[in-house]
């Protein structure tokens, strides 16, 4: 039992980690002459990078950068609710808040993904997806894992 728990807790633990590099990293889409991400726009000159925001965000920037935020903050708190909860709770529950935000977080993350897949580079021709983008759907599987099996679980000694 007490590998099954730790077990939980890195891949939780690993969520956030890939969900906060995600979020602030700068490669969501990436050429030979720049990378976007969720934030801003970097352009490369010998080496350098020359930060641009992006002028007038529209909706569907606003709601991918809500939706990350959230993501994080749903996951921290599923970790902070885990770790009372495994004090706190009584022998033969389940971890029904934690799967919860986790679930919540999972939500955050493929609806983040989706709208940039949808409204962004979608007419491009140079360029590739970076890695924040796959690092964003890879957390969408993990998280959606990690708050079944935090539903599933029940507390033993």
């Amino acid at each position: 039992m007490l590998l099954l728990l730790v077990s939980v807790f890195l891949l939780h633990l690993m969520i956030i980690i890939f969900l906060i590099i995600s979020t602030a990293n700068n490669v969501w889409w990436t050429t030979n002459d720049y990378g976007k991400d969720i934030w801003r726009k970097c352009f490369y000159n010998n080496g350098t990078c020359t930060s641009v925001n992006y002028p007038g965000l529209d909706e569907s920037l606003q709601a991918i950068q809500a939706c990350m935020v959230l993501a994080v903050i749903f996951s921290c708190c599923g970790l902070c609710v885990f770790i009372c909860q495994l004090f706190a709770l009584k022998k033969g529950n389940r971890f029904i808040f934690t799967g919860v935000f986790q679930l919540l977080a999972c939500l955050c993350t493929v609806i983040a993904a989706s709208i940039y897949t949808i409204y962004f580079n979608q007419n491009q021709k140079e360029g590739w997806y970076g890695s924040s983008y796959v690092l964003t759907w890879l957390c969408f599987p993990l998280s959606l894992i990690s708050g079944i099996m935090y539903t599933i679980l029940r507390k033993r000694e």
